[in-house]
C-alpha cells in the first residue's frame, strides 16, 4: 500500500496559488493548486519555489479535502492532530485543528462579502470542530484486520484512497476531484495528497493479564452514508443505507515474549449498529416524545432487503438483536421491524428480540447477561478473527456478526455491545491460553476496569456524534452496576438532548449533508438565500419575543422599587397571562418552532399522509392559515400538506442538487 504524505510545508504564490511541498520524501514531486483556474497539478520533484511565494505559517498533516461553495472553492487542509495511539506498529492521529484556504483570491475566509457564503463556512467549521476524526498515514484505519488480512496481496501496489472501505472513507467526496485527477491522468497521480479520514473512535490501553502484556483497541467507523443526527436522520433509505451506521471493532495484541515490538496473537471482533432498516421517522414538536412516524412505501421490502443482503455481503451471518420496546411508544417500530424482516426473507439472517428495558428494570442490568445465553449458538459459530505468527493462515474467521439496534442505537446498544465484546474477549483470551478454563476478565481488575472506560469513553463519542450529547447509562457500562447518580446523570442528558435535538440539530444536520455531498451548492449565494431568510408569517416569528420580553418584565417587576402592592397585581396578572399564552401558542405549533434542516427539507416526512402509522399529529397549530397573512407565493409555505413537496420546484427553489455517490 502506497503511503500519504506525513508533512507538507504550504507556499503561497501571491493570489496565483498554493503549493504544497513534502517535508520528505525529498525527490516528491509538489503539489501546485492554481488558485484562478482551480487546476490541480504536479511540479518536477525538486524545482524550485518561485522568489515571491511567501511560507505559510503552519506545517500541514495532510489535505482534508476541497469543498465548492457558492463564492469560492476551498481547500480544508489539516493543521494540528494528536497522536491516539500505535496499532500494529502504525501511529493514529486525530485531525484537531483545521484552516481554510480559499481558490478565489478575491473571497475572504475571515470575513466573507455576502452571508450565504458566511453561513456556509460556519456550517464546514462547525463540523470540522465537531468531528471526531482519524487518520493514518500508512495504515489503512477504514478497514477491519480481517478485511485487510484478505486482501493483503492485491493491496500492496495500489493508493490508500482506492483500497480504503467506500462507507467509512467520510471525507471521499470531499477528495472526489483529486481522485478523478489520478484516475483520469495517469501523469497526475495525486495519491499521495490523499488522506483517507473515518469519523469514529479510537483508543487503545496497556494491561497484564497473568503476567503477559496485553494491547486492547477499541475503534468504532461511522458510514458516511445517511450521515445525520438523531431526529432528523432515521431508518432506511431506497438504497438500503442506515442512520447511525457503526461498525465497532475490539482488537488484542499479544505481544512476542522475544520482541515486544513483534505481535505474537492479534484477536478481532467486529459488532454493528444501525437505525431500524424500515422507512420511519420521529417528527419533532417541542414535545418531550416526538410524533413517531412509520411509512409503509411500495419499495419498503426492497430496502431492507438491499441493506441485509450487503451486510450478509460483507460479513457474513446476521444476528439481528432488537432491543426497542415491546410495549408502548416504540412498539409499532419493533412491529415493523419484525414485519419487513419476515418479509424479506433473507438468507443467513436470524432474528433475536431482548426486552431490554422489562428485563433490566429496577436498575437489574446485569440481566443483560440473558441476552448473551440466547446468542452463545451464533456467538460460537460466527467466532472472531485469530492470527497467529506461528502460522501462516489465520487460526479462526470471523463469520458473522451481531448486528444490534434500538431506537437511537445508543444507550441500550452500548450496554449490549459492550457485554458481547466482555463476553467474546473471555473466550479469545482462554483460547490464546492468557486465562485458565474456568478463569475470566472480572476476576482480574486490570483489564475489568479498563475494558469498562474504554467502552464507556467509546459510547460518549457515538452519542456525541449523533444525539449531541454524552451516552446515558454508562454508569454501568463502567462500573457493571446502575446507580442512582447515573440515573439522575442520564436525566441531565436528556434534558440536555431535548434542547439540542429540538433548537440546534436543523445546523448540523445542514452541515453533514454539506461535507458528505448530500447537497451540493450552486454557483452563486443568491441561489441560497433560503439558508439565511425566515420566511414564517411574522406573527409566528413576533411569538418568542413577546414571550421573552413578558419575562424580562416580570424579572424587572421582582427587582425595582415598589410604588404599591395593588399595582403589581395588576402588573404581574398582565405579563404572566402573556407568558401563558405565549408558551401555549407556541407548543401548539410547535412544528414551526423546530430547528429543521434548511438544505434537504423533511418535507415528505413531515406531511406524509400514506399508509403506516402516526402517534400523533401535534404541533400543527390552531388550524389557521397563518400563510394567508403575508403577500406572496411564498405565503403558501404553512398551507397544510403541501410544504415544499414538488420536489422539481424545491431544487430550483433551493439552488441545489442532491449527490449521488
Amino acid at each position: 500500500m502506497k503511503p500519504v504524505h506525513e508533512r507538507l510545508n504550504l507556499y503561497t504564490n501571491d493570489d496565483e496559488s498554493y503549493i504544497f511541498v513534502p517535508a520528505e520524501p525529498a525527490a516528491a514531486s509538489p503539489l501546485v493548486v492554481h488558485r484562478h483556474s482551480g487546476d490541480i497539478v504536479l511540479d518536477i520533484p525538486n524545482s524550485a519555489i518561485p522568489s515571491s511565494a511567501k511560507r505559510y505559517k503552519k506545517t500541514i498533516y495532510g489535505i482534508f479535502g476541497l469543498i465548492s461553495l457558492s463564492q469560492s472553492e476551498y481547500l480544508i487542509v489539516v493543521t494540528g492532530r494528536e497522536l491516539r495511539g500505535h496499532l500494529l506498529g502504525h501511529p493514529i492521529y486525530r485531525a484537531v485543528d483545521f484552516d481554510i484556504l480559499p481558490l478565489n483570491p478575491g473571497v475572504s475566509v475571515s470575513k466573507p462579502s455576502h452571508p450565504v457564503e458566511t453561513h456556509l463556512l460556519a456550517l464546514v467549521r462547525s463540523h470540522l470542530n465537531s468531528g471526531h476524526f482519524l487518520y493514518s498515514y500508512e495504515f489503512d484505519i477504514t478497514r477491519r484486520l480481517q478485511a485487510q488480512h484478505v486482501a493483503r496481496e492485491n493491496d500492496e501496489d495500489k493508493p490508500m484512497w482506492e483500497i480504503a472501505d467506500d462507507r467509512f472513507f467520510w471525507n471521499k467526496f470531499l477528495h472526489s476531484r483529486f481522485m478523478d485527477i489520478s484516475v483520469s491522468d495517469l501523469k497526475t497521480d495525486l495519491s499521495s495528497y490523499i488522506l483517507p479520514v473515518i469519523n469514529g473512535t479510537f483508543n487503545t490501553r496497556t494491561v497484564m493479564v497473568n503476567g503477559r502484556k496485553l494491547q486492547l483497541c477499541l475503534i468504532s467507523r461511522r458510514s458516511r452514508f445517511r450521515a445525520g443526527t438523531r431526529y432528523f436522520r432515521r431508518g432506511v433509505d431506497h438504497d438500503g443505507h442506515v442512520a447511525n451506521f457503526n461498525e465497532t471493532e475490539q482488537i488484542v495484541i499479544v505481544p512476542s515474549q522475544a520482541d515486544p515490538n513483534e505481535a505474537a496473537t492479534t484477536l478481532s471482533f467486529v459488532q454493528i449498529r444501525g437505525s431500524v432498516p424500515v422507512f420511519w421517522a420521529e417528527i419533532n414538536t417541542l414535545r418531550y416524545k416526538p410524533d413517531l412516524q412509520i411509512m409503509d412505501l411500495q419499495d419498503s421490502v426492497d430496502a431492507i432487503r438491499r441493506h441485509l443482503q450487503e451486510q450478509v455481503s460483507l460479513y457474513g451471518d446476521q444476528s439481528l438483536v432488537n432491543l426497542v420496546d415491546q410495549k408502548g411508544y416504540e412498539k409499532p417500530v419493533k412491529e415493523a421491524y419484525e414485519c419487513y424482516v419476515a418479509k424479506a426473507n433473507v438468507p443467513q439472517v436470524r432474528y433475536q428480540y431482548f426486552d431490554f428495558h422489562n428485563e433490566c428494570k429496577h436498575m437489574r442490568w446485569d440481566r443483560i447477561s440473558l441476552l448473551i445465553d440466547s446468542l452463545t449458538d451464533d456467538l460460537l459459530r460466527d467466532g472472531y478473527f485469530h492470527l497467529d505468527s506461528k502460522y501462516q493462515e489465520p487460526v479462526k474467521w470471523q463469520l458473522g456478526v451481531v448486528r444490534t439496534n434500538c431506537m437511537d442505537n445508543l444507550d441500550r446498544t452500548n450496554v449490549a455491545q459492550a457485554a458481547i465484546a466482555r463476553w467474546t474477549l473471555d473466550l479469545q483470551l482462554k483460547a490464546a491460553g492468557i486465562l485458565a478454563e474456568k478463569d475470566g476478565v472480572d476476576q482480574h481488575e486490570e483489564i475489568d476496569v479498563t475494558l469498562r472506560e474504554m467502552w464507556s469513553e467509546h459510547a460518549d463519542l457515538i452519542s456525541k456524534a449523533y444525539a449531541g450529547s454524552g451516552a446515558m447509562k454508562t454508569d454501568f457500562t463502567r462500573t457493571g452496576k446502575r446507580t442512582r447518580q447515573g440515573a439522575f446523570d442520564d436525566f441531565k442528558k436528556g434534558a440536555f438532548r431535548y434542547l439540542r435535538n429540538n433548537h440546534f440539530d436543523g445546523a448540523r444536520q445542514d452541515a453533514y449533508d454539506l461535507m458528505t455531498g448530500a447537497w451540493i451548492p450552486r454557483k452563486g449565494p443568491s441561489s441560497a438565500l433560503f439558508m439565511i431568510t425566515d420566511t414564517r408569517p411574522l406573527i409566528l416569528r413576533a411569538v418568542p419575543y413577546i414571550l421573552s420580553f413578558s419575562l424580562f418584565m416580570i424579572l424587572a417587576g421582582l427587582t425595582l422599587p415598589r410604588t404599591s402592592d395593588y399595582s403589581l397585581i395588576y402588573y404581574f396578572a398582565l405579563w404572566f397571562t402573556l407568558v401563558v399564552l405565549s408558551t401555549v401558542f407556541i407548543l401548539i405549533h410547535g412544528l414551526d418552532y423546530v430547528s429543521w434542516p434548511r438544505l434537504l427539507p423533511l418535507t415528505e416526512v413531515i406531511h406524509y399522509n400514506g399508509p403506516g402509522f402516526r402517534s400523533g399529529h401535534h404541533g400543527t397549530g390552531f388550524g389557521l392559515d397563518f400563510g394567508k397573512l403575508k403577500s406572496g407565493a411564498n405565503a403558501q409555505w404553512m398551507t397544510r400538506g403541501i410544504r415544499r413537496l414538488d420536489k422539481q420546484i424545491e431544487e430550483i427553489e433551493l439552488g441545489a442538487k442532491r449527490h449521488v455517490d
